[in-house]
């Protein structure tokens, strides 16, 4: 299987890094340091070459070292022996709170081209609490899976964002009923795209996770608690469509008072649950729930190789919190048998020296990298 290589990382004053040029040299890679030392933002413009947001979902203008000024992140990939460059930051005059992309060299098209090129999947630690978070949490948990496998998911998410911003604010103002109609249409449609593009996601993923995509970790089993995702099981898309719209009009001042939609794509919710029990991961402990998370993430990965035809880059922080030892291994034995390139992050390096035969060590410390050699004895579990 083709996979997705970062060959090299540059960064100029983003996070605290004032400059950076680094060459990871291996396909699994560990960057081990101290609390605080920048692994994580690391990690984070990885994530930041493919559109969206990023690992941390931090706004464009605060990604800047201290806080202010332009920030810069390029890397030279690879995919099955061709190499391209992708870079993104902020524009050089102030403001720098519009992000900008370059694919090699060049101003892109439209950021569709950079999600066809680069695709990322990751595990934070703030990944944690998805269970036991609002069901927004999940929303963009779920959306950035989707988005991953079709780029053109984010795209029908935002302009469903855009219409839906646009209808409140003519209900706040008054409420033309012509404006107010365009809009419903918009919203409409584009519930049910993105709804759609959910459903094929939990779909697809379920199937992987069913046929052993993240072996040994836990299979589990994504439902989409929607009313839309209900109504497209039985009915046209069309149809669902004119029954958004018109569940729209005639729910225009209620809307108003709430300063709320009462129906649309905002109103989903995500439940994982264990798919041999049937349990839901809200119940299962936190050992259980990180074991879900990477279940899912590993299965995702699988997803989205066979897609699009490459593996994705695995970004891991502090993959390890939580596991234990047996899991440990277990985690350390699939990356090894995996085509995608994975970096991983945590404080104790000597808890990934199991995978010093085949990773690359790097210590990180004072807004730099260096390469140094894994522990002789691995720490005690």
């Amino acid at each position: 299987m083709t996979a997705l290589r970062l060959e090299r990382l540059t960064l100029s004053r983003f996070r605290n890094y004032e400059a950076l040029d680094w060459r990871p040299g291996a396909r699994l890679v560990v960057i081990a340091g101290a609390n605080g030392s920048g692994k994580t933002n690391l990690l984070e413009a990885v994530s930041l070459l493919g559109t969206g947001r990023g690992l941390r979902g931090a706004a464009t203008a605060t990604l800047a070292r201290g806080g202010q000024g332009a920030w810069a992140v390029a890397a030279r990939l690879a995919v099955d022996g061709e190499r391209f460059e992708v870079a993104t930051g902020t524009d050089p005059e102030p403001p720098h709170e519009r992000r900008v992309f370059r694919l090699d060299g060049a101003a892109p098209r439209s950021q569709a081209e950079i999600a066809a090129r680069v695709a990322t999947a990751w595990i934070t630690p703030q990944m944690d609490r998805l269970f036991g978070e609002a069901a927004s949490g999940r929303r963009r948990f779920l959306d950035r899976l989707a988005a991953a496998v079709e780029p053109a998911h984010a795209r029908a998410l935002a302009a469903w964002e855009t219409a839906a911003a646009s209808r409140r604010r003519v209900l706040a103002e008054g409420g033309d009923a012509a404006w107010l109609a365009g809009f419903e249409e918009a919203m409409a449609r584009h519930a049910v795209a993105v709804t759609a593009g959910r459903m094929a996601l939990a779909r697809e993923l379920n199937a992987a996770l069913a046929a052993g995509a993240a072996a040994p970790f836990p299979v589990v089993r994504l439902v989409l608690d929607c009313a839309i995702a209900a109504a497209l099981g039985g009915e046209p898309a069309l149809a669902v469509e004119e029954g958004l719209r018109a569940a729209l009009v005639g729910a225009r001042a209620a809307d108003r008072a709430s300063g709320s939609a009462s129906v649309g794509a905002h109103r989903a919710d995500l439940r994982i649950e264990d798919a041999a029990s049937g349990l839901d991961a809200a119940m299962a402990s936190t050992g259980e729930q990180k074991a879900m998370l990477v279940g899912i993430v590993l299965g995702h990965a699988a997803v989205v190789a066979r897609s699009r035809g490459m593996a994705p880059l695995l970004l891991l922080d502090e993959p390890l919190v939580h596991l234990d030892a047996g899991r440990r291994a277990a985690l350390f034995a699939t990356l090894r048998g995996l085509d995608a390139q994975a970096l991983m992050t945590g404080t104790e390096a000597g808890e990934f020296a199991p995978l010093a035969d085949a990773a690359a060590l790097f210590a990180c410390a004072g807004g730099g990298l260096s390469p140094a050699p894994f522990p002789t004895v691995p720490r005690a579990w």
